[in-house]
C-alpha cells in the first residue's frame, strides 16, 4: 500500500484519535489539526504530528500538501447547537470553508463527515437545528468544490458513533452517558417521547469504514452505520437500571433513514453490535 501524508481534522477528537491510531499503523505519516473545543490531549496517538488552531486558519497551521484530508473537525452535537448558532456558524461554517480553500490550493483528496441528520424524519431533518443545517449545507458545498475545479471527494455519513473514548456531558453522546450513569448508579434520563429511533455504530466498524473510502470511495452517499435501529427508551432499558421520563426538546428528530449500499461496495459490513457492547459494559460494573 501506498504510504501518503494525511490531514486529520479533528484528530484529537473520539471519532478522530481512532482514525490517527489506524492511520499510524498503517504506516503512513499523519498530521492532526484540531482546536481542543471537544478534542483532548489525553486522546494523542503516538506518532502524530499534532498542530493546535482553528480550521479557519489551516494554511498557516499545515504549510505541507497532504495526499488525503480527513476533514471530521466540526461542532457535533444536535440540540445544544440550537442554543449557541454563533459557535456552530464559526466552527461548520467559517471553518469548514477555510478547509476547503485549503483543498482547493493543495490538491489531493478530501473526505467530509457529513451528518446523518439531514436523512431524518423523511428529509427534514436537515432544517431541525443549526448543526444539522449547516453540516447538511456543507455537504453541497463539498461536492460543488468537487465539481468546479475537478477535485476528488468522498462524503461520509455516521450513525450515532459509540466505543471507548467517548465523551459524556453536554457534548457527549447518548450510549457514554448511559453507560456513566449505570457505572454511577444514576437513573437514565430519557426525553419524550422515547421512541425516537437511532442507528448506533461500534467506533471500529465506523474507522473501517472511512479508510475504505479514504481509499477508494467516490462521491456522496456513503453511509457508514449499522442498519440495526433501537429507540432511546429501549437503549435506557438495555442498561437495565432505573429510567427517568422528561419533557420532549427541539430538534429531536423521531427517526433516521440509513442507506449503507456504497460502503459496503467496497467490502464493509459492520462488525459489533450495540446488546454486546452495553452487556460488557454491565458486566464491567458487577
Amino acid at each position: 500500500m501506498d504510504k501518503k501524508l494525511i490531514l486529520v481534522t479533528g484528530g484529537a477528537g473520539f471519532i478522530g484519535s481512532h482514525l490517527c491510531k489506524r492511520l499510524v499503523a498503517e504506516g503512513h505519516r499523519v498530521i492532526s489539526l484540531d482546536n481542543y473545543f471537544t478534542g483532548s490531549k489525553d486522546n494523542h496517538v503516538p506518532g502524530v504530528e499534532y498542530r493546535e488552531g482553528h480550521t479557519k486558519d489551516i494554511e498557516k497551521l499545515v504549510p505541507e500538501t497532504p495526499d488525503l484530508i480527513y476533514h471530521l473537525g466540526e461542532y457535533s452535537r444536535v440540540e445544544r447547537s440550537l442554543t449557541e448558532p454563533a459557535v456552530v456558524w464559526d466552527l461548520n461554517k467559517a471553518g469548514t470553508f477555510g478547509v476547503l480553500e485549503f483543498w482547493r490550493k493543495k490538491g489531493g483528496k478530501l473526505v467530509y463527515a457529513g451528518s446523518s441528520t439531514k436523512f431524518g424524519d423523511g428529509g427534514l431533518g436537515r432544517d431541525q437545528s443549526p448543526y444539522a443545517w449547516t453540516k447538511a449545507t456543507n455537504t453541497e458545498l463539498v461536492r460543488n468544490y468537487g465539481v468546479w475545479y475537478r477535485l476528488p471527494y468522498a462524503i461520509t455519513y455516521f450513525y450515532n458513533v459509540y466505543g471507548p473514548g467517548e465523551r459524556a456531558g453536554s457534548y457527549g453522546t447518548v450510549i457514554e452517558i448511559f453507560r456513566q450513569k449505570t457505572l454511577a448508579g444514576e437513573p437514565l434520563t430519557v426525553n419524550a417521547p422515547g421512541t425516537q429511533r437511532r442507528n448506533f455504530t461500534y467506533i471500529d466498524d465506523i474507522i473501517d469504514g472511512l479508510v475504505r473510502v479514504g481509499a477508494d470511495g467516490t462521491g456522496d452517499d456513503f453511509g457508514i452505520g449499522n442498519e440495526q435501529s433501537y429507540s432511546i427508551l429501549e437503549v435506557a432499558q438495555m442498561f437495565g437500571g432505573e429510567v427517568q421520563m422528561a419533557p420532549a426538546i427541539p430538534g429531536n428528530r423521531m427517526g433516521s433513514e440509513i442507506d449503507t449500499s456504497k460502503v459496503r461496495e467496497l467490502g464493509w459490513e459492520p462488525k459489533q453490535s450495540l446488546e454486546e457492547y452495553i452487556s460488557a459494559s454491565i458486566a464491567a460494573k458487577q
